[in-house]
């Protein structure tokens, strides 16, 4: 297998279930998803990032609906590229993973911002992005290898729910960079062209994944699919994506909920069952990671779509 390093590694241990960006307000989405508990506020916890220019600020605003979340931050903080690219950690009292925020002074789902005075002396605000409401920030805080989301990239998000980390991907890729986030549940659609309204990189698609047609006319061909779809046939969901909208040697970005695909068995063995299914639909597993302890059973797989069959 040519594998990222790390392919199969496990996640840190400890700390209790986050509940990840599935369910809008009051209480779990019907219709398309397994429903969970949302988690507490992240903690502070370390994250890899690079060195680059730096800025100093105060933390920022609360805004949006749903109230504070994240934890508190020193009164000045620095902010300094993380190793993937558009992701930055704001260095404090405590680190915090944040996206460089797209539409300044607006938060999505009431994250702590923060805004940074640069050297020329221009304001740049950065949201908090919470571990315990994205699993894609579990997987970077867990220290994955590679996301393939960066800036300018075209994204399909599968399973886009209110919109919680589809907001922090929209500000990853930026203003070149486009976002299809597909989500069955028209309550919380609603939410989700909310965030559309201002974050127009975002284009909102309320339609069943399982029938990517029915969309095909929105869409582009993509760089990149990231899936949080809880169903059983979720490998079956993302290939059929994958076949009408993913460009030859994309990737993908697969977050696994045992027990919404598989409840008597080891999370373990529905992890290796759920790659395999991958491999047969022609995408090659690079790396994965657990996602414990922001989400208990959890993985995320990255892999290559390999459309040509001459490049196997």
């Amino acid at each position: 297998m040519d594998s990222g390093r790390g392919f199969g590694r496990g996640g840190g241990r400890g700390g209790g279930r986050g509940g990840g960006d599935r369910g809008g307000r009051g209480g779990g989405r019907g219709g398309f998803s397994c429903i969970q508990k949302r988690g507490a506020a992240a903690g502070g916890r370390g994250t890899r990032g690079g060195r680059g220019d730096r800025g100093r600020g105060r933390g920022g605003g609360r805004g949006g609906r749903g109230g504070k979340a994240g934890v508190k931050g020193g009164s000045k903080v620095i902010i300094e590229p993380h190793r993937h690219p558009g992701v930055f950690v704001a260095r404090g009292k405590e680190d915090l993973l944040v996206t460089k925020n797209l539409v300044s002074g607006e938060s999505v789902y009431g994250e702590k911002r923060i805004s940074v005075e640069g050297p020329d002396g221009t304001k740049t605000e950065y949201r908090v992005w919470n571990p315990f409401r994205s699993k894609l920030a579990a997987g970077i805080l867990g220290g994955v290898d590679h996301i393939y989301i960066a800036p300018g990239k075209k994204v399909l998000y599968l399973g886009a729910a209110s919109g919680t980390t589809v907001s922090h991907v929209a500000d990853i890729v930026g203003p070149e960079g486009v976002v299809y986030a597909v989500e069955f549940s028209h309550r919380s659609g609603r939410d989700l062209i909310n965030v559309a309204k201002k974050r127009t990189n975002v284009i909102p698609i309320i339609e069943d994944a399982r029938h990517p047609q029915k969309y095909r006319m929105l869409m582009n061909m993509v760089d990149v699919i990231f899936a949080d779809v809880a169903q059983p046939d979720q490998a079956r969901i993302i290939a059929l994506n994958a076949h009408h909208f993913l460009k030859n040697n994309g990737n993908i970005v697969i977050s696994i909920k045992a027990n919404c695909i598989d409840s008597t068995v080891e999370a373990a063995t529905v992890f290796a069952r759920e790659v395999k299914k991958l491999q047969e639909e022609r995408i090659k597993p690079l790396e994965q990671l657990t996602l414990e302890p922001y989400e208990r059973d959890h993985a995320l797989v990255i892999g290559r779509y390999i459309r040509a069959q001459e490049d196997k």
